[in-house]
């Protein structure tokens, strides 16, 4: 059997549809597509789920921990449109993301170019370097939080923080708030070990980074598009529980 058909059919949260694409609210913890070690991904369990389309493919990329907005294109044509958009950095992308410390600035323009490489367990790594490519985030705070249920955490500050892209590097926004002192919450990869073991202690289990809006114009009529993902109930609820002890 081929590799798509060993993957099950699955449908996920529609966010947008046409005939021309799809875009849903991609859960943490899904692979976009099958390769190095992962039989199969949300691709491969959409087209499974849809045996009667003849064209579905990604538009872009999301890592695997990362939940939101993800495109799929039904046509060839608006794959071709989507893609020279994503060349001339057109589609505004909002991500919302929670750092461990603190910002120094309620807004920063990180422009750090990023370098790929290879880890030691062969793994896809992506650092800081005059050699890469030029990367462009806008980071802008939306709540800071400290003391409190943190303190008696162990943890010290934590940054609420809407992220928006300017290019679409490689885990660009993992390194660049890495890079300025406050990496996300729960990423395994760029983040805090300690800090992480102690989050997953008041509830966060995944890395806190979603793919919140999409703003583009439509890749066949041309028409302005404004979409949104809520953020999934695991990460509102642990924002719920830091403003709570905030308001203590």
């Amino acid at each position: 059997p081929s590799e798509s058909s060993a993957a099950p059919a699955r449908e996920f949260e529609i966010v947008y549809e046409d005939d021309a694409m799809l875009v849903i609210n991609k859960p943490a913890g899904v692979a976009v597509h099958g390769g190095s070690g992962i039989s199969f991904g949300v691709i491969e369990q959409i087209r499974r789920a849809r045996p009667e389309a003849r064209y579905l493919e990604l538009v872009h990329r999301l890592d695997k921990d990362t939940s939101g907005l993800l495109m799929i294109a039904k046509k060839r044509s608006a794959l071709v449109k989507l893609h020279e958009a994503i060349r001339n950095d057109h589609p505004k992308k909002i991500y919302l993301a929670l750092g461990v410390g603190r910002l120094a600035r309620d807004k920063i323009h990180v422009k750090l170019p990023l370098f790929k490489y290879t880890g030691a367990q062969g793994e896809k790594m992506v650092r800081v370097s005059e050699e890469g490519q030029s990367a462009h985030t806008i980071l802008r705070v939306l709540n800071r939080f400290s003391g409190g249920l943190l303190y008696q955490a162990g943890l010290s500050d934590l940054t609420y923080i809407e992220a928006t892209l300017k290019t679409g590097r490689t885990h660009q926004i993992r390194v660049h708030m890495q890079s300025q002192g406050c990496p996300i919450a729960g990423d395994e990869r760029y983040g805090d070990y300690q800090a992480n073991k102690r989050l997953q202690k008041i509830g966060l289990k995944r890395m806190f980074l979603h793919a919140a809006e999409l703003h583009l114009n439509h890749p066949l009529t041309g028409e302005p598009l404004k979409l949104a993902a809520p953020l999934p109930p695991e990460l509102a609820q642990l924002l719920s529980t830091l403003k709570n002890q905030q308001a203590v």
